[in-house]
């Protein structure tokens, strides 16, 4: 299979191309920008073509797939090019920026045959599977509260992230994390309760933000996230037995081997892990979703579903 890249954004240089350079079963074309200076560095780092423009690259029939890292605003737009093209679609986080486009891609990649991608890389880092494999076998007990935070300090006001025309905001962007695993450790059952996002009047978009979720057996989750905080980036489980910590459950690139930190009421351990490519294992999941022809998005639609949830339950 050979794939192409729409737009120069940071992720894909850093993180993307370098895992894709891994696996065997899809191999690299090129890159449409509309940014001449940047679409050289990635010519010049990974080789690959440059389209003059994104219409230019869907319009290679040589291409099967395209990884679409734009501003989420952009995401319904080049997204719906991408499968009209007909071609598989992996697209950044989040999928769309409201559940009525996200339905319509969903729809229309079905009605093609065509496989989508949402790239929550977290999910597939042996680090999640390892804290799924100690909440199944009883080592924390029962469970009585999941806490999920994703935040970083204030960026330059250019980032997008600040920019409402762009599909920026907290909820949108760092807030999408701890709501996939909310998702992902709550099951099938799990509803938002209550939400709070916060919009200083200075600002076109949210900045901060919380959420609670629970699920039909009442196993609760708190979500907090933020684009003016503090960094962190933690999951903590807390048992009747022991409690959980995960303090790089977003973010444990392929050079870091995570540490979880187990307490209990008389003691501390680490347990440490070893380093993954989260990214590989999202990209290799990509793959495997084209071979198998699997057109099953429920996730995403879920995804789209519960950040739709917490902003009616913002404005109540």
């Amino acid at each position: 299979m050979r794939l192409g890249i729409l737009g120069t954004a940071d992720i894909a240089y850093r993180r993307f191309l370098p895992a894709l350079r891994q696996c065997s079963d899809i191999a690299y074309v090129g890159v449409a920008s509309r940014t001449p200076e940047k679409a050289k560095k990635f010519q010049d780092t990974y080789g690959g073509f440059i389209y003059p423009s994104y219409d230019a690259l869907l319009e290679d029939d040589s291409i099967d797939a395209v990884y679409v890292p734009l501003p989420p605003a952009l995401h319904f737009e080049w997204g719906k090019k991408v499968l009209e093209a007909g071609k598989h679609l992996l697209m950044e986080k989040p999928f769309t920026t409201n559940l009525d486009d996200t339905k319509r891609l969903l729809k229309l990649a079905e009605e093609k045959g065509l496989a989508v991608h949402e790239n929550y890389m977290f999910l597939y880092h042996s680090q999640l599977a390892k804290i799924k494999e100690m909440i199944a076998d009883g080592s924390l007990g029962a469970i009585r509260l999941y806490r999920m935070s994703f935040g970083f300090p204030m960026r330059g006001q250019g980032d997008f992230r600040y920019h409402k025309e762009l599909g920026g905001g907290a909820l949108l962007d760092c807030g999408g994390y701890p709501i996939r695993l909310a998702l992902e450790l709550l099951g099938d059952t799990a509803k938002v309760v209550y939400s709070r996002l916060v919009q200083p009047k200075e600002f076109e978009v949210d900045l901060y933000g919380s959420a609670v979720m629970e699920n039909d057996i009442g196993e609760v989750a708190q979500i907090s996230f933020g684009m003016d905080n503090a960094y962190q980036c933690q999951l903590e489980v807390w048992g009747s037995k022991a409690t959980l910590i995960a303090p790089r459950i977003f973010t444990a690139g392929d050079g870091v081997k995570p540490t979880l930190i187990l307490r209990t009421s008389s003691d501390e351990s680490k347990i440490e892990l070893d380093a993954d490519d989260q990214f590989f294992h999202s990209i290799s999941k990509f793959i495997d979703k084209i071979t198998e022809k699997s057109i099953k998005n429920e996730s995403i639609l879920v995804q789209s579903i519960t950040v739709e949830k917490i902003m009616e339950k913002n404005k109540k």
